[in-house]
């Protein structure tokens, strides 16, 4: 399983994402997982991510040490899982796949859409918000979000595995 998650700047919400399922990896054990995040805009490539958003994931026991990236191409073909923020994130993932030939195999979904909430599906971006508020809704949402991800795709895992037994 190869996720990446794909924000706006590469900078707060997709790198705080990579470091949850990053952890989520490692205490489930889910060595085949592989994870990494990434940016619409260049703003910031090679730059690590807002330090609000390490102070929070240090506060929960997290770290990254990611470097911001712009999204590629080949992206859309090394990942199963491409999961945007927002709606405009979104939108921006399949406009790039509806001009790739042959057309990626990729799932494009936004990551609150696990949760399974319609009404907390949109994780807002924390980057223009006041001290750490936004950071804070950010983190949960993205969270709770990745926790469903790996309950549902680990249970997936374990029924194609015993098939194949």
């Amino acid at each position: 399983m190869k996720v990446l998650f794909v924000c706006i700047g590469n900078t707060c919400r997709s790198p705080m994402a990579e470091a949850v399922l990053n952890h989520l990896i490692l205490k489930q054990q889910l060595e085949d997982w592989q994870t990494d995040s990434a940016g619409l805009r260049d703003w910031n490539v090679g730059i690590l991510p807002q330090g609000r958003g390490q102070q929070l994931l240090q506060q929960h026991g997290l770290k990254t040490n990611h470097l911001g990236r712009l999204i590629t191409p080949q992206d859309f073909y090394e990942f199963d899982y491409v999961l945007g923020m927002d709606n405009i994130n979104l939108e921006e993932l399949r406009q790039m796949t509806n001009r790739l030939q042959p057309p990626p195999q990729c799932k494009i979904m936004l990551l609150g859409s696990f949760l399974g909430r319609k009404e907390d599906e949109i994780i807002e971006d924390p980057y223009f918000t006041r001290g750490m508020s936004g950071f804070h809704a950010a983190y949960a949402q993205i969270r709770e979000s990745c926790e469903r991800f790996v309950q549902l795709h680990k249970g997936k895992e374990q029924q194609l595995q015993a098939v194949t037994l």
